[in-house]
C-alpha cells in the first residue's frame, strides 16, 4: 500500500460521512464503497491504486446534486447523472490532491469516477461490473417493488449489456430471491 493511499481513502470516507441517508447506522456511500470494492476483490486480482481509489469513490457525494432538481423522465436523469459525474470526479481529484496524490494519479482516479475513460478500459470495465453486481445482489429487490415488470426486465438487460463475461459469470452465482431470479432469467430468456 502506498502512502498516499490511506491518507486518500480516509479523506473519502470522511467525505462519505456527510450521508445524510443511512444504512444500518452508517452512511449509505460508505456501504456501496464496502460493495462494490468487495466485488472489486473478486474481479480484479490485483487492482491498481487508480482502481480501490475510484471504487471508494464510486458514489462521493452523490448526495449534493438532487435528483429533483432535473426534469422528470430519461432526458432529466441522464442530465442529472452527467452532472453527478462530473462532479464527482473533479471531488475525487481535489481529495486525492489533497492527501498527496500526484496530478497523474488524481487524474486517473476523476476519470473512473466520472466515467470519461476510453470504453475498452480494463478498470473502468471493472468498476462497471462491480456497480452492476451491487445493483442486482442489494437493490434490485427493491428496484422491482417500485417498477412494472417490463421496465424491471429493461433495466435488467441493460444491466447485463454492461458487463464483462466475467462480471456475468459472477452476477449468475447470486443467491437472489425467487421473484429476483425469475426476473434476471425472463430477462436474459
Amino acid at each position: 500500500m502506498s502512502d498516499v493511499e490511506p491518507r486518500a481513502r480516509a479523506a473519502i470516507d470522511e467525505a462519505h460521512s456527510g450521508d445524510p441517508e443511512r444504512i444500518e447506522g452508517r452512511p449509505a456511500e460508505a456501504v456501496y464503497a464496502d460493495r462494490v470494492e468487495a466485488w472489486i476483490l473478486q474481479l480484479v486480482e490485483e487492482p491498481s491504486l487508480a482502481l480501490r481509489l475510484a471504487t471508494r469513490a464510486q458514489h462521493l457525494e452523490r448526495w449534493a446534486i438532487p435528483r429533483g432538481e432535473f426534469p422528470e423522465g430519461r432526458g432529466g436523469y441522464l442530465r442529472w447523472r452527467g452532472a453527478v459525474q462530473s462532479r464527482q470526479g473533479d471531488r475525487a481529484r481535489e481529495l486525492l490532491s489533497d492527501a498527496g496524490g500526484a496530478t497523474p494519479l488524481a487524474d486517473r482516479v476523476a476519470r473512473l469516477v466520472a466515467k470519461t475513460t476510453p470504453r475498452d478500459d480494463l478498470d473502468a470495465q471493472a468498476l462497471e461490473d462491480a456497480a452492476c453486481l451491487v445493483f442486482l445482489e442489494t437493490d434490485l429487490v427493491d428496484f422491482q417493488r417500485h417498477h412494472d415488470r417490463a421496465k424491471v426486465v429493461d433495466i435488467i438487460k441493460k444491466t447485463w449489456r454492461k458487463m464483462s463475461p466475467k462480471g456475468r459469470e459472477l452476477a449468475l452465482t447470486l443467491a437472489l430471491p425467487a421473484e429476483a431470479q425469475e426476473l434476471l432469467r425472463s430477462a436474459l430468456g
